[in-house]
């Protein structure tokens, strides 16, 4: 047998990679190192899911004010201050940065701060010039933002850049209609952003259930973000004094119509990561012939995997359209030496899925128990506000399927109902005529995301319909909705 370095060289330190690296490392004993060229925690940790879930709880503060008067409780609404919010969100992910790197330091695992790329089946080329042997190699790079091919796109920002800003725009464009584009436009405007929201398509969040994603839709319009669909961005470039048709913001309008060089002054501009030079107001012409100035644009416009410049064709590694690293039901890629798991090979980008694949990877690469990870039923959340959980098949993919009974409600939940908000949440689900399981659970609510988890339980084990009716609701709350619907709204 060849000497190597390494028993493992994993590729990447996001969730997935260092679950994937302690394990093999703790559990059976495998030599591992792990080489990372950002910070350690990957884009969950860094600059996704935990930065923005604190943004989304620092947002929905806004409103607790008119919420807590209506209950009888004498508030004013304050004032957001980002800088203070920023510091303290920058320390806490330190502090899960340091969390990262001692579970890989207490399991034995070696680490490199730097690039790496494959050389060959067995060999891992650092940035440093360095090389390093390994029997089996993890790739786990993710992915990341990009930008639409139009001229003058490095003007705007990407996700990444949201958590590093030195001050908040008084105005944004965001154009997309993804969840992370939905989720930015209710954060930024809980915090005080003048929000507008271009997406292309007819309606937001493709891919979801229709009904759902009208709801979101319409509370956000409710909420106060100028969300137009069917509306894409055709030019952008620095506002001046060439752009005196450009339609104002409204914080705009509120300031008074002049000159166009007082439009332009208005706007302070904010510097970015991605662009520090930039400091003016953004003019942007959309597909449906509009011009309007912002303070800032956000592209919100998909995230592509992190392969490039890798060494993987020359490796013999399949590469598909978008970059993802092809690979099997074990995560093996067409080298048997190079496995891949996680955004970087664009299956379910979701954090637990890429930690569930690290772990699947160990039981089959060093424990000699071949593990596929089920890639179905696995429940979700967007944060918007009101919040979406989503378990298994929309209505639209499972009427395709097979004939189905909708059982759907939609209200306005007791507690802001007495405040006298307009919010509404939906509760469904899609049920299999034949067989009688539900296929899919929706609901469109405050933590909706808590709900789903438990709903997901249930779906995955084959519930029935019959089974959420035996069950008995727990009043009064939101959720027992889940469990009282007797009788279908529609077959389809």
């Amino acid at each position: 047998m060849a000497d190597y370095d390494y028993d493992l060289f994993v590729i990447g330190g996001g969730s997935g990679g260092v679950r994937a690296a302690r394990v093999a490392a703790g559990e059976t004993g495998a030599k591992v190192a792990l080489a990372e060229e950002d910070r350690y925690g990957g884009t969950c940790v860094i600059r996704g899911c935990v930065p923005k879930k604190l943004m989304v709880f620092a947002s929905e503060f806004s409103g607790t004010a008119d919420v807590a008067n209506a209950y009888g409780w004498n508030m004013t609404p304050g004032t957001f201050d980002w800088r203070q919010f920023r510091d303290h969100l920058n320390t806490e992910l330190d502090r899960l940065e340091g969390v990262y790197r001692s579970l890989l330091k207490n399991s034995g695992v070696e680490t490199f701060d730097t690039r790496a790329k494959l050389k060959d089946a067995h060999t891992v080329e650092l940035s440093t010039g360095e090389t390093k042997t390994a029997k089996t190699i993890l790739i786990a790079t993710g992915g990341h933002p990009v930008r639409p091919d139009i001229p003058n796109a490095d003007m705007g920002i990407v996700s990444d850049d949201i958590f590093h800003l030195e001050t908040l725009p008084k105005s944004i464009l965001i154009i997309g209609g993804g969840y992370i584009a939905c989720e930015f436009a209710c954060i930024l405007h809980g915090l005080g952003v003048e929000v507008t929201q271009y997406y292309r398509g007819a309606q937001i969040l493709r891919g979801f259930d229709d009904e759902a994603r009208g709801l979101i839709a319409e509370s956000m319009r409710e909420r106060g973000i100028n969300l137009h669909t069917g509306t894409n961005i055709v030019q952008m470039g620095p506002a001046s004094d060439d752009h005196s048709g450009a339609t104002p913001t409204a914080s705009d309008a509120a300031m008074g119509a002049g000159a166009q060089q007082d439009l332009v002054m208005a706007h302070g501009g904010v510097k970015t990561a991605s662009n520090p030079d930039h400091t003016g107001p953004i003019w942007v012409k959309s597909t449906m012939g509009h011009e309007n100035v912002f303070d800032m644009v956000l592209f919100a416009t998909g995230r592509d995997p992190n392969s490039t410049d890798m060494g993987l064709e020359d490796t013999g590694i399949d590469i598909g359209r978008r970059g993802e690293i092809i690979v099997d039901e074990y995560s093996k890629t067409a080298v048997d030496s190079v496995y891949a798991i996680g955004d970087v090979t664009n299956r379910v980008n979701l954090t637990p899925v890429a930690i569930r694949e690290g772990m699947a990877f160990v039981e089959t690469a060093f424990k000699d128990n071949p593990t596929a990870v089920d890639h179905d039923l696995i429940p979700s959340a967007v944060f918007t506000q009101p919040e979406m959980g989503t378990v298994g098949l929309s209505e639209e993919d499972a009427r395709e399927q097979e004939e189905v009974e909708i059982y759907c409600t939609s209200f306005r939940p007791m507690r802001t109902a007495f405040a006298g908000q307009p919010d509404r949440v939906l509760m469904k689900l899609v049920v299999s005529k034949a067989t009688r399981k539900v296929l899919g659970c929706h609901i469109v609510a405050p933590d909706a995301g808590e709900m789903i988890q438990l709903a997901g339980v249930a779906i995955k084990m084959g519930a029935t319909k019959e089974d959420f009716d035996r069950t008995v609701a727990v009043h009064p709350t939101m959720s027992e909705e889940i469990v009282t619907m007797r009788t279908p709204m529609r077959t389809a």
